[in-house]
This record gives structure tokens, sequence and C-alpha cells, in this order.
């Protein structure tokens, strides 16, 4: 299967080379690796550039975008901006953050997934944080889910969804969606992805309210957004936030923000997402 891989970067100099480092040396090569260079004021195109040398299907794309940094919106465009460079000869189109270094069967393992079972439409291991010397699992998320920092596609999949939507949440419809046209996720645990830089670290008081925003354009609902708000409140150890993403629905819902999904899907959102917290209670 052909791999092509597209990386959002904006100032990663940091970290960028090691995630490179570990794409090139892969038991399975990807076809095409595009780094799109969002805004960057450091040497990032440089790097990138000394790795397309030594690696012809690693390739550069210039964006020039503001440097507020929203979660999900900037991230996508970029993302959009290298995927429009692409030829349509992929199997799996895969976007991933310029922070991560990969364990070295990475794509050879996703390729076994995908190929075990023609349902399968995404797949993807799970992000790893340094803390007191020792890489932990970042737990932001329930264990069927993955990561918006490292997702794979089959191509059938990202076609029939629509591609990845430009704001919050374009990481949480993306599964909804394919659970609505009958595809599986898969999350393999034995896939440890080391993520050097913890998320949302630069995320202001604007991006705590878009999380509230994006549960409404999710479909949710309110009693589901207030469930899953207290939720990730608690998980990143922060119950004040509660409020802010409570905030951040009734904004949207008061402006008639317009949803990400048809009322059909957010019909079938909701009721997989009372079932999936019943599950967890009882």
């Amino acid at each position: 299967m052909n791999y092509y891989i597209v990386i959002p970067a904006h100032n990663e100099e940091q970290f960028i080379a090691l995630t490179l480092e570990s794409l090139v040396s892969q038991t399975l090569l990807p076809k095409k690796v595009v780094i799109v260079n969002d805004n960057s004021t450091d040497t990032t195109a440089e790097i990138v550039e000394s790795f397309a040398k030594q690696n012809p299907f690693i390739s550069l794309v210039e964006k020039k975008s503001s440097a507020i940094h929203l979660p999900g919106s900037k991230v996508i465009q970029a993302f959009q901006t290298g995927f429009e460079t692409l030829d349509d000869n992929y199997d799996v189109i895969v976007k991933i953050d310029a922070d991560l270094i990969f364990p070295l069967n990475y794509l050879e393992t996703i390729d076994k997934h995908f190929k075990s079972d023609p349902q399968i439409g995404m797949v993807g291991g799970f992000c790893y944080i340094e803390k007191n010397g020792e890489w932990i699992l970042e737990n932001l998320t329930d264990k069927d889910h993955i990561r918006g920092a490292l997702k794979a596609y089959r191509k059938e999949v990202f076609k029939q969804i629509g591609g990845l939507k430009p704001q919050m949440g374009w990481d949480t419809v993306d599964e909804l969606l394919c659970k609505f046209y009958n595809w599986k996720v898969v999350t393999d645990e034995s896939l440890q992805v080391k993520h050097l830089k913890p998320t949302g670290a630069n995320y202001n008081k604007t991006a705590r309210y878009k999380q509230g925003e994006a549960f409404y354009t999710l479909g949710y609902g309110f009693t589901i957004t207030a469930i899953a708000s207290a939720k990730l409140a608690m998980m990143k150890k922060k119950p004040l936030l509660f409020l802010d993403y409570i905030k951040g629905f009734w904004k949207a819902k008061s402006a008639k923000t317009p949803l990400m999904v048809t009322a059909e899907q957010a019909k079938f959102i909701r009721k997989y997402r009372l079932k999936k917290m019943k599950e967890k209670v009882f």
C-alpha cells in the first residue's frame, strides 16, 4: 500500500529533525512526505530541505497564515495546502504533527492492520510524553480514540468523510463519521509514539471556549456536552475548564453556529456517544 504523509509545521526547529529521522528509518517507507512550513520564523524550512536532499520522497511546501495559534483551523488549513500538492495514487493518507518520534515499525504495523480487514478505515498508535525521565501515556482521551497528532485514513474513508474539517473537533468528527459509514477505527497499544511537546501548551482563553463550540458543532446537545466537558476538565486536572467549555457551547448555540455534520449524522453521533457513556457506567 502507498502511504502519503502530510506534516503541518510552525517553528518546529527543535523537533522536526527527530520526526523526519524516525520516518526515513521506517521498516516500511512512505511513498511521499510533504512538510507544510506554515509561517515559521526559525530554521524549520532549512532542516526539512536538508532531509529532502537526501530523501527524494520528502518535499517542502510554504504557507503563509496568521501567527495566532487556534486549535483545529490553522493546522488543518496547513494540512490541506500540503494535501493539494499530492497526486491521487495513495492508499492511505496520514496527517502527523512535527514533534513526534515514531517507532521504526510504525508504518509497517499500521499497514498490517489495514491489510488484515478491508473494513478498517483508520489506524493509530498512542502518544507518550516525558515526565521525570520516563515516557508515560499522554492520557487525554479514551483508548479507542486516535489522537489528532497521528491520524492514518484509508483513501475511501478519507474521501467519504469529506477530508478533514478546518475547525476544532476535526479529530473527533472524523472518527464519528467513520463509524456513521460503518468503518472500523483501530488503535494499537504496541505503537508507542514519543510526543515531544505536550498538547495545548500554547492555547489561550479563546481556544478554551473553542472546545465547547466544538462539542456544539459535533451535534452533541447539552447533556452529552456537559458530561464530555466534565470528563475532559478532570483529565486535564483543571476543573474550572468545565465552565469555559459550557460557556463556549452556549455561545455557539446562541450564535447559531453551523454544525460540522448533517442532522442525520448528529442524531447518530448523540446515540453513539450516549451508548458509549452508558457502557462505561454499567
